[in-house]
């Protein structure tokens, strides 16, 4: 356990932050699911319409850090291909 001021002060936000992130995990993880659900059952209009709110989950994401940029483009190049894929047949 922290001791001094700050350390404990530290843990406060350390704390505060896990909690905020761990909520935009499971908005990106229930969206990507969704998407990846309506695919599987040739719903592609439907899965169309979620992938706005999918790039905004994962923008969000990138923006605080949850992973870096170019992670965040290859999600959202995946969730597009696999739309696509399943489009063109």
């Amino acid at each position: 356990m922290p001791i001094t001021k700050s350390a404990k002060k530290a843990l406060r936000v350390s704390r505060r932050r896990r909690v905020f992130n761990l909520r935009r995990q499971a908005t990106l993880r229930d969206v990507a699911k969704k998407i990846k659900k309506l695919i599987g059952g040739g719903q592609m209009a439907e899965a169309a319409k979620l992938v706005p709110v999918a790039y905004q989950a994962i923008d969000k994401a990138k923006k605080r850090g949850l992973f870096k940029a170019n992670s965040a483009a290859r999600r959202k190049s995946r969730l597009v291909t696999a739309i696509s894929k399943i489009s063109k047949k």
